[in-house]
């Protein structure tokens, strides 16, 4: 049984996985598909924290192989998502037994291992059981869908708001997406000709380059009014100027993703449009929400192009991403069962 543990930056080995036993409350899932994603190939470079040594892979789907005795809603042969994101344990909602506003949330292959392997033992409450009508593709869009859920929460912006959304790659088709469904107005900024135009053939209006003439186009869009919320997505490497120019004054500007990168930030803008700035970084709490929007139709995962891996190098593959994280929308997906 394979599994690939992360020991440094750009130290992946492959290991034999040790055969584990479930306890009462745990399930036993073997791994079916995993998603690569920027925050794992971040965490290969070793731009990403990650506390050493540690298995890659943030986002993956399996089947339930064995359950212990005391497993509530989760059968053996389920299909399931398997939790990117855990609560502590330790902060004082978890041990009052509010467990969903923990303080300090676990990220998979970075505070816990992650899923790069043949087979999960956990809890049974860290998986969550998939509808037959969310496929494989869409099932590992769960955690960008609830990051997105999560930043819309937080913004909580009315109907017909215009967002601007900066960084037209997964996330950020994603996040356009989930705003269309919330009936708000996504404008869509990204320089690479090819996100634009998948965005565009999605059905998505607005979109336009970062470049000189953008307040004008804004301005247009949004008949002088400019946007209400910016969302910059953390993997796009737009300059950092461009969400505070495009918003109106006294609204919010969201650094969102799952990366967690170094930002060059000049905030007279910021004190100029006394405008309202924060971070969001993880789909907790959104999970189940997240699944209930893909059953009904929130994300279309048709436009991206797939690449359904069944042989791979992982060192290669997360290279590559991470180079080409800022104007990838590729689904680059493992299939550890043949």
């Amino acid at each position: 049984m394979d599994n690939w543990v992360l020991f440094g930056a750009k130290i992946l080995k492959k290991q034999t996985q040790s055969e584990s036993q479930v306890s009462a409350t745990q399930v036993k899932v073997r791994v079916t598909h995993v998603l690569l994603s920027a925050y794992d190939a971040l965490s290969y470079t070793g731009a990403a924290k990650v506390k050493y040594p540690k298995t890659i892979g943030r986002v993956a789907i399996g089947v339930v192989t064995d359950t212990g005795e005391n497993c509530y809603g989760v059968n053996k042969g389920s299909r399931v998502y398997l939790n990117a994101v855990r609560p502590c344990g330790k902060c004082y909602a978890c041990k009052s037994g509010n467990k969903g506003e923990c303080t300090s949330p676990l990220v998979a292959g970075s505070d816990f291992d992650g899923f790069l392997r043949d087979f999960v033992v956990c809890d049974y409450s860290e998986v969550t059981v998939l509808p037959d009508s969310v496929d494989d593709m869409l099932a590992l869009c769960i955690e960008n869908v609830a990051l997105a859920e999560n930043i819309y929460d937080r913004l909580n912006l009315s109907t017909g708001s215009r967002v601007a959304i900066i960084g037209a790659g997964f996330l950020g088709s994603v996040l356009a997406q989930i705003a269309l469904y919330h009936k708000l107005v996504p404008i869509v900024i990204d320089n690479y000709t090819q996100n634009i135009e998948r965005l565009r053939n999605s059905g998505i209006f607005y979109t336009f380059a970062a470049d000189d003439n953008l307040k004008a186009n804004i301005e247009e869009a949004t008949s002088g009014s400019m946007c209400d919320a910016a969302i910059y997505t953390s993997n796009c490497k737009l300059p950092l100027s461009v969400p505070a120019s495009v918003l109106a004054r006294k609204k919010d500007m969201v650094l969102g993703g799952f990366c967690t990168v170094n930002f060059a930030l000049d905030t007279s803008p910021l004190f100029e449009k006394n405008l309202r700035i924060y971070s969001v970084s993880d789909g907790y709490g959104y999970t189940e929400t997240a699944v209930n929007m893909l059953v009904h139709g929130a994300v279309d995962v048709s436009h991206f192009q797939k690449e359904i891996l069944k042989e791979f190098n992982p060192e290669a593959l997360l290279s590559d991403l991470a180079e080409k994280a800022t104007q990838d929308s590729k689904m680059t997906v493992l299939k550890l069962i043949l």
